[in-house]
């Protein structure tokens, strides 16, 4: 797991400097074109057996994933990277809020006082000017929320989709929503706040952009072999309390990028979205 989360905050780093060359949407786009390939080939080797069913459910989590994935790698690209990291490690709390609220499930005195810790660390991160969070803040709040909307449809449907099939249905939507935004573009006017969603598609020529693009979908997929091989392996609740360790190597990388060192408000902010996040696994 330690390995996962250093190489989780190595491959948002790359993220962020591909984002200097290339807009988040096509970030998004080639990262996800590579992985289906790659899902394909391994369903292609051995089939799924789980009998599926819930169509609509599998489609719903791709665009959950979708809208996650498009709204953090934004965050990377126009705030700091340790800062856009822990705001997506908000999702855990936005889980816990959408069991209460929509499966029924039990919330314990645990689960209050660690939303009211991570949200008021949300706070200390974002340093509201009195009820106006700055907008891409909001926008790396809004991407740990559709995170936490991803993992609790895959709740639903783990047991009659194969997990190869599930994140085909994330990644396949992360395909095609960005081709026809791509197509879109010259015909919308987008506002400001939304322009990053509309933006031009432009080819990467240069062998460094490339590079990096294939260097990003090869650790994301190790990333995500790690972590699932380090939750077969130990507890749960250790495993998940050093998935937190990225936050900190986020913090490194992003400094190493030309990121400013996080105050002390923020680093306050960010011990409180771990701990907060650590007691969610006691409720």
């Amino acid at each position: 797991m330690l390995l996962s989360a250093l190489i989780s905050a190595l491959n948002g780093a790359v993220a962020k400097i591909l984002g200097d060359d290339m807009s988040a949407l096509e970030i998004v786009f080639f990262r996800n074109l590579i992985g289906v390939a790659i899902i394909l080939v391994m369903l292609r080797h051995t089939p799924p057996t789980l009998p599926g069913g819930k169509l609509h459910l599998l489609l719903l989590r791709g665009l959950f994933g979708f809208s996650a994935m498009i709204l953090f790698f934004y965050t990377i690209t126009v705030i700091p990277l340790g800062e856009a990291i822990t705001l997506n490690k908000t999702s855990p709390l936005f889980v816990s809020v959408l069991a209460f609220f929509l499966m029924k499930e039990h919330l314990n005195r645990y689960g209050i006082l660690a939303l009211a810790i991570g949200f008021s660390g949300v706070l200390f991160i974002t340093k509201p000017d009195g009820l106006t969070m700055g907008y891409a803040h909001f926008l790396g709040l809004l991407g740990g929320f559709f995170a936490a909307c991803a993992y609790a449809t895959i709740k639903t449907i783990r047991h009659i989709y194969d997990t190869r099939v599930i994140v085909l249905s994330f990644m396949g939507i992360g395909t095609l929503l960005p081709l026809l935004l791509f197509a879109s573009a010259p015909f919308v006017e987008a506002p400001d706040a939304l322009a990053f969603l509309f933006p031009r598609f432009v080819w990467p020529g240069a062998a460094k952009l490339w590079m990096l693009i294939a260097l990003m979908a090869v650790i994301s997929t190790l990333s995500q072999w790690l972590l699932t091989k380090a939750y077969s392996l130990s507890k749960a609740g250790i495993v998940g309390a050093v998935s937190y360790t990225n936050i900190p190597f986020a913090v490194g990388f992003g400094i190493m990028l030309g990121d400013a060192f996080p105050d002390l408000t923020v680093w306050t902010g960010i011990a409180m979205i771990v701990a907060a996040g650590l007691l969610v696994k006691k409720a």
